[in-house]
């Protein structure tokens, strides 16, 4: 039986030259008192382009969000909000500012009785801000451990998409959210069949990423390739809207090895979230081609579909390398010593996306970790 689980999601915005307009809606939404969650680093972006928009309807700003969304970081923003009296958030950012939003929000409600509503003004395009999924990293134990939660009413009420928002997002961290979207698109098929609207939208969202991502120029900044035309607006809004289609029905999904592989990697050992499926994508698509079976069919050509798996892995591996960007875990520094406490936390922690590599899953995962290193 098909199944598709809608969030408390109410609107996206979108389009070049939005942003003033799709503010303004906010307060429609529960989004009044504010306070504005933003990484220290888009602090000026916000001051440029969001701020100015709000006039004094936001409460103040919280800057001191690092990466990974640790528990420290959590409970300083959760205890600035409660300072403020925040009715609201604003999250400006990627996947690591939206995570504290959400985080902030569930903990609001189990300390106050009260969810703190959501607006995302995304600065990636991985896709964070259409789930109701967030990780906290937690920093009291013998290693950092990235938690996952999945919390309905943390789902951002509004999302606005403007590609003034990406202008002066850093090459990598852009295109690798890039590529942390269709991860999503891909391992979202684990749980749903090929007539599932998953299936459907996403595999136009992949396609929507990667006809841009196949002629993005190499080397150049953002600033660059735009200020030479070689890149546009138009461009970074068909990103924005490979992001959401790829992740157009999370809660229908169940992330799959990639992304838990992602969550060690990045919660534990500290590699960057968005490069991570830049390194573990295509080689997880490969290792698990018998679990998806025929259902990536829909995203690749009519001509590829005898080797579904082979030709969207070679065509996402090929991406990777064309855009300059990491495919090895070894880029990062991460000693080869620890790819057995890797694997020992994917086996403990996430035995059922494991399992997906099939008979002698263990073994199989060491000779992946092996290869992606």
């Amino acid at each position: 039986m098909g199944h598709f689980i809608s969030l408390p999601q109410e609107t996206i915005l979108w389009g070049e030259n939005s942003l003033p307009a799709s503010l303004s809606r906010f307060p429609e939404f529960g989004i009044t008192r504010p306070v504005v969650f933003v990484a220290d680093v888009l602090e000026a972006l916000a001051q440029e382009y969001v701020l100015p928009l709000l006039a004094e309807t936001h409460l103040g700003l919280v800057t001191d969000l690092p990466a990974h969304a640790p528990d420290t970081g959590i409970r300083a923003a959760l205890e600035e909000c409660k300072r403020l009296n925040a009715g609201s958030i604003i999250a400006v950012g990627g996947g690591s500012v939206l995570d504290a939003a959400k985080a902030v929000s569930y903990l609001h409600h189990q300390e106050a009785g009260r969810y703190l509503p959501i607006a995302a003004l995304p600065t990636t395009v991985s896709g964070s801000e259409y789930s109701h999924y967030f990780g906290i990293t937690e920093t009291d134990g013998p290693q950092l451990f990235k938690r996952s939660y999945a919390v309905r009413e943390t789902t951002p009420k509004v999302v606005a998409l403007d590609p003034v928002l990406l202008r002066t997002a850093p090459r990598g961290l852009l295109l690798s959210s890039a590529i942390k979207g269709i991860d999503h698109a891909v391992e979202g098929m684990r749980k749903v069949a090929a007539d599932h609207p998953h299936a459907i939208i996403a595999a136009d969202g992949v396609n929507r990423f990667l006809s841009v991502l196949e002629r993005w120029p190499a080397e150049l900044s953002t600033q660059e390739a735009l200020a030479q035309g070689l890149i546009t607006d138009a461009d970074l809004v068909q990103l924005q809207l490979g992001g959401w289609y790829c992740y157009f029905t999370p809660a229908s999904m169940i992330y799959g090895l990639s992304h838990r592989i992602g969550h060690i990697l990045g919660g534990t050992f500290e590699l960057p979230h968005s490069m991570t499926s830049c390194i573990t994508l295509a080689p997880v698509i490969r290792a698990c081609a018998e679990m998806y079976g025929e259902k990536l069919n829909g995203f690749v050509a009519a001509g590829e579909r005898g080797d579904a798996a082979q030709a969207l892995a070679d065509r996402i591996e090929q991406a990777v390398h064309s855009l300059g960007l990491p495919s090895k875990i070894s880029a990062f520094g991460l000693s080869r010593d620890k790819l057995p406490e890797v694997s020992r936390l994917l086996q403990e922690s996430y035995s059922n996306e494991v399992a997906d590599l099939g008979g002698d899953a263990a073994s199989k995962l060491d000779k992946l970790l092996e290869a992606i290193w």
